[in-house]
């Protein structure tokens, strides 16, 4: 049976957080600086871009020495990314697009799923494989949470949640928090790639703190 993203305890839990950090990891040996500096700052989510090619020993590192941290794999666009996300202990797994064979096989994998929507076909493709917490990418440049009210209007009566991302930042954060329409929101700017080659641990956790301040408002 497919899991259901959304009702899981995992669902549940990233509704509570608020807060999902989105990082491009090049060096397997920053994973648990960054995992154990985002935790500190009080984020304990975090989605590793298959990206670079350290990203899923990165996750395999922070599932050892950090199991604090709920470590997902983001930009799955193959079955055979979603079953090397898996074997190496994704708690989830997220897309930019809806691709329906990919989303089935990493749900039938056993894994949490949520692809990327941005226009209300993708949102119907979404709902028909059993989709119901859905990643709102890019959500700036497609139009924002104006955008996001607008699409989601028709479907308002299935109690779809969305994770916006792409120019998600600190500025911006609370306005979505406070729509019923969103789980929780996602940014690249809690950990960015200059920032973890740089090795600024404090930097990271500051900015983890600030968003937990932050999303605390809502």
């Amino acid at each position: 049976m497919r899991p259901h993203f959304l009702d899981s305890e995992l669902g549940r839990h990233i509704q509570r957080s608020q807060v999902i950090a989105v990082l491009v990891i090049d060096r397997v040996e920053d994973a648990v600086p960054v995992a154990e500096s985002l935790l500190a700052g009080g984020v304990d989510i975090m989605e590793l871009t298959l990206r670079t090619e350290a990203a899923l020993d990165a996750l395999v590192e922070i599932r050892q020495r950090v199991p604090e941290m709920v470590a997902g794999v983001g930009t799955i666009l193959t079955k055979q990314q979603a079953d090397l996300a898996h074997a190496a202990g994704a708690a989830f797994g997220v897309a930019p697009a809806v691709n329906r064979e990919v989303a089935l096989h990493a749900m039938d994998l056993g894994m949490r799923f949520a692809p990327g929507v941005m226009t209300p076909t993708d949102i119907d493709q979404s709902v028909e494989i059993g989709c119901r917490l859905l990643k709102f990418f890019p959500a700036e440049s497609s139009g924002g949470l104006p955008h996001l009210n607008n699409i989601a209007a028709p479907y308002l009566h299935l109690g779809l949640k969305f994770i916006p991302l792409g120019g998600i930042k600190l500025s911006n954060m609370l306005d979505y928090l406070r729509s019923d329409l969103i789980a929780a929101v996602g940014g690249s700017w809690l950990a960015p790639r200059e920032v973890i080659a740089a090795r600024d641990w404090q930097r990271i956790e500051a900015n983890a703190r600030e968003a937990r301040a932050r999303a605390a408002e809502a």
